[in-house]
């Protein structure tokens, strides 16, 4: 018999990740259903307990109570960039993922050849050298009035969520969407909530390896109503980096 606890933890841990009985059983590999477990009347194998260190990052010593660490490595989880893109001569752009194309990236992730169809441009910025960017469109108004609908952010990949800071912004690609959010994680918990400056929008929790990727936006674009077009988009990018390239060699000057 498995005790109480082991029992309890299995049972929380169906619930938090949403899963009926029948529906975390067929993931499991169980048949039916994952009530008997539940009800002590069938062993957790290990089979069971393998699945859930592979699907879900369960530790093992967890769920026989032997350790109050839910999930293993999660401090690793590893949310860099799937794909890194390159221009005609090897160096690595910046590419655009307009609101259209969000729709699919999630799903397209690690498909090369999926972001061939993106528009990219380079960034002759010192500042934007030696890291993986990224633009992403802003969809909806859960980040305003900071963020609006259609402004674009320029973002910085980044390696763990273990350097994600509470005081930024980051572009969060789920396993099927992307969304501009703040993320806080508090101690001795092993969701990641995600915040919206836009009070009418609730934060919510989700687990680490529910994230694909984590982009730290750096700045963003405003653009005039005639960018609808990739040159005109292209066009206007260019000079705003004009801008902030002039604006920064002014502060160099100053300094």
């Amino acid at each position: 018999m498995e005790n109480e606890l082991t029992l309890k933890r299995f049972t929380d841990l169906r619930r938090d990740l949403g899963y009926t009985q029948a529906d975390f059983a067929s993931l499991l590999g169980v048949s039916n259903t994952t009530a008997d477990i539940e009800r002590g009347r069938t062993k957790l194998s290990g089979k069971v307990v393998l699945e859930l260190l592979k699907q879900f990052k369960i530790n093992p010593l967890w769920l026989f109570g032997e350790s109050d660490e839910q999930y293993l490595e999660t401090s690793k989880t590893s949310v860099i960039p799937k794909v890194v893109t390159v221009d005609t001569s090897n160096q690595e752009n910046m590419v655009l993922v307009n609101a259209k194309a969000a729709a699919g990236y999630p799903q397209n992730i690690s498909d090369t050849s999926w972001y061939q169809q993106l528009p990219a441009f380079d960034l002759p910025i010192p500042e934007f050298r030696n890291a993986t960017y990224r633009g992403f469109q802003v969809e909806g108004d859960s980040m305003l009035p900071n963020l609006h609908p259609g402004e674009w952010v320029l973002a910085r990949a980044i390696e763990h969520i273990d350097y994600v800071s509470a005081n930024k912004m980051y572009v969060v690609v789920l396993q099927d969407s992307i969304m501009v959010k703040k993320i806080e994680k508090r101690p001795n918990s092993n969701n990641v909530t995600l915040v919206s400056l836009n009070e009418t929008y609730p934060p919510y929790d989700i687990k680490p390896f529910q994230i694909q990727e984590i982009w730290e936006v750096s700045s963003k674009i405003t653009f005039n109503v005639d960018a609808t077009t990739d040159n005109g988009l292209l066009r206007q990018l260019q000079e705003s980096m004009q801008e902030l390239k002039n604006q920064l060699q002014h502060v160099k000057k100053v300094n």
